[in-house]
């Protein structure tokens, strides 16, 4: 009840409209999205990588219903890509499959992911695209999509995914990327999937989480443990001294706005932190649905509007 409450207000014009013009709706959007356009994208970044942290940056926008809008939305990572090089930004991209068309035309949807991650292979320094994860409808043709990119002449170290800890899936998703040695973004996992191929309780998903998260580190490969769970991140720092993982062969990765005094902590304490950092018109929508996902998340983000 209470997410189709929350898509209901994602889709509610005037609601909108007073979010986005009203002081509140600026604070929560400057707060946790950079602003609308690529020069916000770059001032936030500029100002995280100051700090000692990199960053990954979201356009926001997913299930585009053109071919049009699939290119335009193509075209702006394009920018981003040329944004992060000529401001010389400590920071990669991250993108979903369907605000590059894979409901339109997934041939299209190709191309434009193909090309972006050759761009971003023919940076100096290499750049890098993550395939963010979408619901578990697009879970497999995510996954081959990213098999088929990462087996292309020159892609090796410039493209990964995400995978989600609450999928029962994952361990053996787990086990056929890191075969190939395809870089790994581990989350928890927010959309609403049935119990079916999803774990339920919070303290079963943290407890794969951390399973997986050991995987992940002792592969050799780097990979990224996107939590902002104080009890994870001190169990992937005492797993780290015990096996003698260096602190520079895997990073913790925050959303933008949230725990900034965690993430500033675990930078003095000598470990790599990536901040997400989301930006475009879309925020309104995006910021409700993420909402409709995990009704916690409401009292997540109102407990960090307070904080540093």
């Amino acid at each position: 009840m209470l997410r189709a409450f929350f898509v209901h207000l994602s889709e509610n014009r005037s609601l909108r409209n007073f979010a986005e013009r009203t002081a509140f709706g600026r604070r929560v959007s400057g707060r946790f999205v950079a602003g609308t356009e690529i020069a916000d994208a770059v001032r936030v970044t500029q100002t995280v990588n100051r700090t000692g942290m990199s960053v990954s940056i979201d356009n926001l926008g997913e299930n585009v219903t053109n071919p049009d809008e699939a290119r335009q939305s193509a075209h702006l990572y394009h920018q981003i890509l040329d944004a992060i090089a000529a401001n010389n930004l400590n920071a990669n991209i991250s993108l979903k499959l369907t605000h590059m068309g894979l409901d339109v035309d997934e041939k299209l949807a190709q191309d434009q992911v193909s090309s972006l991650v050759a761009k971003a292979s023919a940076m100096t320094p290499s750049g890098f695209v993550r395939v963010d994860m979408e619901g578990s409808p697009y879970t497999q043709r995510t996954l081959d999509f990213v098999h088929e990119l990462h087996r292309m002449p020159g892609n090796g170290n410039s493209v990964g995914t995400v995978i989600q800890a609450y999928l029962k899936r994952s361990e053996s998703d787990i086990e056929k990327l890191l075969a190939e040695g395809i870089r790994i973004r581990l989350c928890k996992g927010a959309y609403k999937e049935p119990p079916t191929i999803a774990l339920e309780k919070k303290d079963d998903v943290d407890a794969n989480y951390v399973k997986l998260m050991k995987v992940l580190m002792k592969s050799g490969i780097y990979h990224g443990l996107a939590t902002h769970d104080e009890k994870i991140i001190r169990a992937a720092q005492v797993f780290a001294r015990r096996e003698n993982i260096a602190r520079d062969s895997f990073e913790f990765q925050m959303l933008y706005g949230i725990r900034r005094d965690l993430q500033q902590s675990l930078v003095r304490e000598g470990w790599r932190v990536r901040v997400y950092i989301p930006f475009g018109t879309e925020w309104y929508p995006y910021f409700m649905r993420r909402l409709g996902e995990r009704p916690a998340n409401v009292f997540f983000i109102a407990r960090n509007l307070l904080r540093r």
